[in-house]
């Protein structure tokens, strides 16, 4: 049985995140389209509230992907890690079309082991090179597709999956190997933001020891 604590995160607090998030990568990556992973896309709703342009008020388009990685456990709300990534959304193939020559954030709300991040960006990168294939070779290096990736948390921890060097990572905030309950898979949002500020009592407790 998973003995991981559960840490549960407000809206106000993930709103925050992202809103700091944003000011750091705004300046360097400039996406002008999002992808959610699954879940990703409460994050990247929010976070194109501040990346959006202030002079053309123009909003950045929402791409959503499904990726399932996550197992549940036996006679528990909690998952575990699955060892097979399922896909149960994906863009067609005008969806990929439309992310040549952009930059592109791959957006989600927790880094674990990596993986499902790794997937996205490869199976991402393998679709649009076969969409490039078909342009004249003179331009497909201007048409090829920058990726980035943003989460809202990282665990620190060890990863399984690597992303390519050449792809910019962001994470809002770094976390331990807990469990995080987010509000958006809350039934009871009032018991869920409780439960929030016990964690955050238990956590003042502990930095107060001696």
């Amino acid at each position: 049985m998973d003995e991981r604590p559960h840490i549960h995160a407000t809206y106000n607090e993930i709103h925050t995140i992202i809103k700091e998030s944003a000011a750091r990568i705004s300046p360097s990556f400039k996406p002008d389209v999002l992808i959610a992973i699954g879940c990703g896309f409460f994050p990247a709703r929010v976070l194109r509230t501040f990346l959006k342009d202030p002079l053309t008020k123009k909003n950045i388009p929402i791409r959503a992907i499904g990726l399932s990685l996550y197992e549940p456990l036996v006679d528990s709300s909690a998952e575990k890690i699955g060892t097979e990534i399922v896909r149960t959304q994906w863009l067609g193939a005008d969806g990929i079309k439309s992310l040549l020559g952009r930059r592109a954030l791959v957006v989600d709300e927790i880094d674990d082991s990596r993986t499902t991040l790794q997937y996205a960006i490869s199976e991402l990168q393998k679709d649009i090179e076969l969409h490039l294939l078909d342009l004249p070779e003179s331009e497909r290096e201007a048409n090829r597709t920058r990726f980035a990736v943003f989460v809202v948390h990282n665990k620190s921890k060890p990863k399984v999956g690597i992303l390519p060097p050449n792809v910019p990572y962001f994470a809002g905030a770094e976390v331990g190997d807990v469990w995080l309950d987010y509000p958006w898979e809350a039934l009871d949002i009032e018991e869920h933001d409780r439960l929030a500020e016990e964690d955050r009592l238990k956590s003042q407790v502990h930095h107060s020891d001696p």
